[in-house]
């Protein structure tokens, strides 16, 4: 009778075996193996320990706590603060020194950079500045500048009189490193206040439409504005008005209230027109389009319009004695 085939002793395999034998020790080269990777791992963990020790210090350094700044950043003089500007830009590396007064010998590390940058943005030739650390001993100081495009006359508190350079934005300030043959082609501005703000003024209302003037009649119409002699705001406000008076005693008003390309090519019409009448001092009003009222001083005060050209004989001149041109006046 077979046995029954769910009773059958389970199968048994080699490690039913018993190995009494005693497994065999590691070798010298195992070892050694061994001792170089625990050494990389307590190297590796000293080294980022020293990391992570130093990045807090300077880190602490930076926050003004020189108590936890170490002795050797202390130790590496700064060296002299390395300026970079615009390309327009006319400040140098001694303005730079000035500005920041930095105490002889001190370290990269010791610098408060906020407070410096304070210092630089105080002039307001400066319009931005960034600090930046160039790790042992450098300083990086980027900056922008504002470049004029007018000149005005403030008081200062003591009620002495100062020239100033005024920007597009408004901000006035006394300027550095400026070409003084460049600065005498900038019209004079009045007809607006100026209250004191660091080491400058800020004009007090909107100049923006006086910057497009002066932009526009540079680009397109240089030979006039070289004969501008300067520039009155006090109707801006009221009437949208610029004043303009010409170095020969000429006065030319402007619409702020439409552009000024066409405004200047008919003033450039007209001043052609007058500069075949030597001696002429005129007001001319560009303020009502093409209708340009000339007022000549002196002659008879008539008032003629020139609407443009045309052919013929020249309204403008008709109205003169060219025979005997009159001496110049002031308006």
């Amino acid at each position: 009778m077979n046995p029954d085939p769910l009773n059958l002793p389970p199968a048994r395999t080699w490690r039913d075996i018993s190995q009494p034998v005693r497994p065999r020790t590691m070798s010298r080269g195992g070892r050694w193996r061994l001792a170089l990777s625990v050494l990389r791992s307590v190297g590796f963990g000293a080294v980022l320990g020293g990391l992570v020790l130093g990045g807090w210090s300077v880190a602490a350094a930076i926050r003004g706590d020189s108590r936890a700044m170490p002795a050797s950043a202390k130790a590496v003089p700064l060296r002299a603060p390395e300026l970079v500007t615009d390309r327009d830009g006319v400040l140098d590396a001694a303005w730079l020194a000035r500005t920041l007064a930095l105490p002889k010998g001190v370290s990269l590390l010791e610098l408060d950079l906020a407070r410096l940058r304070e210092r630089v943005l105080a002039d307001l030739q400066v319009r931005t500045a960034t600090l930046t650390r160039h790790f042992p001993d450098r300083l990086v100081v980027k900056i922008t500048e504002r470049s004029p495009i007018a000149r005005a006359r403030v008081a200062l508190k003591g009620g002495e009189q100062r020239d100033v350079l005024v920007a597009r934005d408004g901000a006035a300030f006394f300027g550095a490193g400026f070409d003084p043959a460049g600065l005498a082609t900038l019209p004079w501005l009045s007809g607006v206040s100026f209250a004191p703000d660091a080491l400058g003024f800020r004009a007090g209302g909107d100049i923006e439409p006086l910057a497009r003037l002066l932009a526009d009649a540079q680009f397109s119409a240089p030979h006039l504005y070289r004969q501008w002699h300067s520039v009155s705001l006090a109707r801006l406000a009221a009437d949208r008005a610029l004043e303009v008076t010409m170095k020969n005693g000429t006065l030319v008003m402007f619409t702020a209230k439409e552009g000024y390309f066409l405004q200047l090519a008919r003033l450039d019409y007209v001043a052609e027109r007058l500069a075949k009448v030597p001696g002429i001092v005129a007001k001319v009003d560009l303020t009502l389009g093409r209708e340009v009222p000339v007022m000549a001083d002196p002659v008879t005060n008539t008032q003629v319009k020139v609407r443009g050209r045309r052919a013929g004989p020249d309204p403008l001149l008709s109205a003169f004695n060219l025979s005997q041109p009159p001496p110049k006046r002031e308006l």
